[in-house]
């Protein structure tokens, strides 16, 4: 590593204490007072340290004059080709069909809460939920870029591969710690997976798909509950679970 990657690493550091100690605490703060208002800020927050860190290290990058491929940004090919493909279409319809569902529904139901911060951080409205696709898309790039592609090939020198994975994974589901104990297991349980996804297919697209498309169902199951409880309606609910 050059003294640019420590300063990176530095910048990742610092992003996600700022994230922690700074965005979160003062989002519970504003929505206690404005909720829809409390959620954009929040969200629009997040998206900025995502991209901050992605466009830091793609310049890292670049001006090092490195291969995109140690990051495994790379298309797969032959069999992880197949693969990938079939992952992303098989969450994709499971998805759909899990939204077709509840938009269809008309019993009225409860909403069972995983974790009592989904119904602060999730989308209720129309504009809510733009916002939430910006943000899933966001996560499913950047944080893959980020925790699947330069920490793993910033410590595997140090960790050896399978060790900086799971560096990673540690790393990821402890910047979900607003989440709380059960957060933080799920996403690393998640953040797990899509390692294990990344490092067989040697490639992180599938991975950037499979992640901004949980984060989106996740979304879109929430705001169809939230908009129908909301509109006084009974109507689809489900057990929602921690965004990643």
């Amino acid at each position: 590593m050059t003294t640019a990657d420590s300063l990176c690493l530095a910048l990742v550091a610092i992003l996600l204490l700022i994230d922690y100690f700074v965005l979160w605490p003062t989002f519970l703060r504003r929505s206690q007072g404005d909720p829809g208002g409390a959620r954009t800020w929040l969200w629009s927050g997040w998206i900025i340290i995502l991209w901050t860190l992605a466009a830091a290290i793609a310049g890292l990058w670049l001006f090092e004059g490195r291969s995109w491929r140690d990051l495994r940004l790379v298309m797969p090919h032959g069999w992880r080709l197949w693969t990938s493909i079939g992952l992303v279409l098989t969450l994709a319809i499971t998805s759909a069909r899990t939204v077709a569902r509840l938009a269809r529904s008309k019993r009225p139901r409860r909403i069972k809460m995983a974790n009592p911060n989904v119904e602060r951080l999730s989308p209720h409205g129309r504009v809510e939920l733009g916002w939430w696709v910006a943000l899933s898309l966001s996560a499913g790039f950047c944080e893959e870029l980020v925790f699947r592609g330069y920490l793993i090939w910033a410590f595997q020198p140090m960790f050896g591969l399978w060790g900086a994975a799971l560096f990673s994974v540690v790393v990821f589901g402890a910047a979900h710690a607003y989440q709380g104990a059960k957060g933080i297991l799920a996403t690393g349980v998640v953040g797990g997976a899509l390692t294990v996804v990344v490092l067989t297919l040697g490639s992180l697209l599938p991975a950037v798909a499979l992640h901004a498309l949980v984060d989106l169902g996740q979304g879109i199951v929430a705001w169809l509950a939230f908009r129908t409880i909301e509109g006084g309606e009974g109507g689809p609910a489900a057990e929602l679970g921690e965004s990643t």
